[in-house]
Formats: C-alpha cells, structure tokens, sequence
C-alpha cells in the first residue's frame, strides 16, 4: 500500500495544506519522512512496580489512504512505532490531526470517524480540542485481560493549551519556546466493597518543542486506594531525534 516520494511534489504539496507555506503546526510536530525520535518510556504503579521501555518512532514515505481506510480518502503521513502501531497523519491550517491507525493484529488502517487532533490552532493560550482516549494504566486484579482500556476503549478527553513559551527538561537537555497541551478526562470504575465506585482523573501534559516535535509527555491515571483497580504514572522523555 506505501507509495514512496515517487508519488512526487504534488502530494507532498497536498499534505502540507497546498502551494504556501506549510502549517504553523509542522514545526511543533515534524512529519517530513525520514525523521526519528526515540523515547524513554518509565510508568510508576500504584502497586510500586515499575517498567521502562525504549520507544522509537518513526515518519515513514507518506501514503494514499482509500475509502475503505479513512473517512477523508487521500493523501496522508505515515508514522510507525516499534511497539507495533502505525498512524496517518495530516496537517493544515486547522492544525495536525489523525485520520487513521493500525494495531498489530489490524489487516489495515482503521479509520478514525472524525479527526483526532494533535495539536489544534490557534496556537495560543485556551484553544481547546476534544478527542477520545483509553486508560493506558488502569489494571484490574479480578478481570482478564487486567487492562481497563478493555473496557474503557473510547473515554473523552479535553485539551487545551496552557503554555505556548514553555521551557521543558528531558533527558538532561533543555528545550525552549515550547508549546505545553494539558487534557483531562475520567473513568468511572468500581474501586472496592468499601470504596465503590469512583471517577479516577486520566491527567496528560505534553510538550511540544520547535523543529523537534513532542519532547516530553506525562500521564497520570491515580486511584489513590487499593483495592480491586490501581493506576500509576507515566512519562515519555525524548532521549535522541534526527
């Protein structure tokens, strides 16, 4: 299905939002092929376990989406994850959004029903977007699989702009002029017999930097008791690019 630059100028001019200059977004969130990020992946759980991981991300020659694979067929950036997701992309002057995704055990891209933004315009203080999140860290002691994003496939989640002049640290290096996004959603669950049921908070902050992409994200999914479910915290930190 990939189709190399051979498709040529033209497309490339069409993802970028036509013959001007490219999105104000593509320089908070590069999606020219070829680029990498490689990330620092460490969750803390409530269960004082940890894990880490090695994450690398990678932009890969775009792709020509059909009906069957996106609502809007066309044109689209395709970035892959070593953790075996991939993910089109688009970019205009409403912003940088998802149009599609594939999990290992998916034939081929699933459609997104609507637009799944990154990083939408303007890029100033309290712009806000809404789009749909799973529980990354929720884990249940008394269902299979232990995942709540089982269950919980499709939660809201609200972001918006806090910061567009942020300085961020990762991995020992400090990032300036950075644009900072904050989301916030919840997921009812069932704690304990003593605790109930109770909204736990899925709590995200991202920083976007220029010319680099997404420098730094943390997460936070705390049930705060033990009990039947328990949450933890996540960060991603940018440890090489190019």
């Amino acid at each position: 299905m990939r189709r190399a630059l051979a498709l040529g100028l033209p497309l490339l001019a069409a993802l970028l939002g036509g013959c001007g200059k490219p999105p104000a977004a593509t320089k908070l969130f590069p999606l020219e092929p070829g680029r990498t990020w490689v990330y620092r992946s460490t969750s803390d759980l409530e269960d004082n376990s940890r894990a880490q991981e090695t994450l690398t991300l990678r932009t890969l020659a775009p792709d020509v989406l059909t009906v069957e694979q996106a609502a809007d067929p066309g044109p689209a950036w395709h970035r892959h994850s070593d953790g075996g997701a991939d993910y089109w992309l688009r970019a205009d002057d409403s912003g940088i959004y998802r149009v599609a995704s594939k999990s290992e055990i998916d034939a081929g891209p699933q459609p997104d029903a609507a637009r799944r933004y990154v990083l939408k315009a303007p890029y100033t203080v309290g712009t806000q977007w809404q789009t749909d999140t799973t529980p990354y860290l929720l884990l249940e002691n008394t269902n299979y699989p232990r995942e709540s994003r089982y269950r919980f496939p499709t939660v809201p989640m609200l972001f918006s702009i806090t910061a567009v002049d942020a300085a961020v640290e990762s991995d020992g290096r400090r990032y300036s002029g950075c644009t900072k996004a904050e989301g916030n959603g919840q997921v009812r669950i069932f704690s304990s017999s003593v605790g109930g049921w109770r909204d736990v908070p899925i709590v995200a902050r991202e920083w976007y930097c220029p010319g680099v992409g997404l420098v730094r994200l943390e997460r936070e999914e705390l049930v705060g008791s033990s009990g039947l479910v328990f949450g933890g915290r996540l960060v991603m930190e940018l440890m090489d690019e190019g």
